[in-house]
């Protein structure tokens, strides 16, 4: 018999989502695939937060896409 289940490691124990449906003290062969965890959305810029802490050009970086995109959106709107 093969079966997939989704269970949660504690430890050295999975517990299992469901019943196995085999007898109290069968022995079975375990084939463990990882599962990734659902990601909300936003989650991976709050995780990015703070990547850039330790380059202090990056503000001036970030200044000027800024006024090269207001640029683009209307050529008078830049204070130069």
């Amino acid at each position: 018999m093969t079966k997939t289940l989704h269970g949660t490691v504690h430890g050295r124990t999975i517990e299992l989502d469901e019943d196995l449906g085999v007898a109290e003290g069968q022995e079975v062969e375990v084939q463990v695939t990882l599962v990734q965890p659902a990601r909300r959305w936003g989650e991976g810029i709050l995780r990015s937060a703070g990547g850039w802490a330790d380059y202090p050009e990056m503000d001036a970086i970030m200044e000027k896409i800024h006024q090269e995109r207001r640029l683009e959106r209307n050529p008078q709107s830049v204070d130069e």
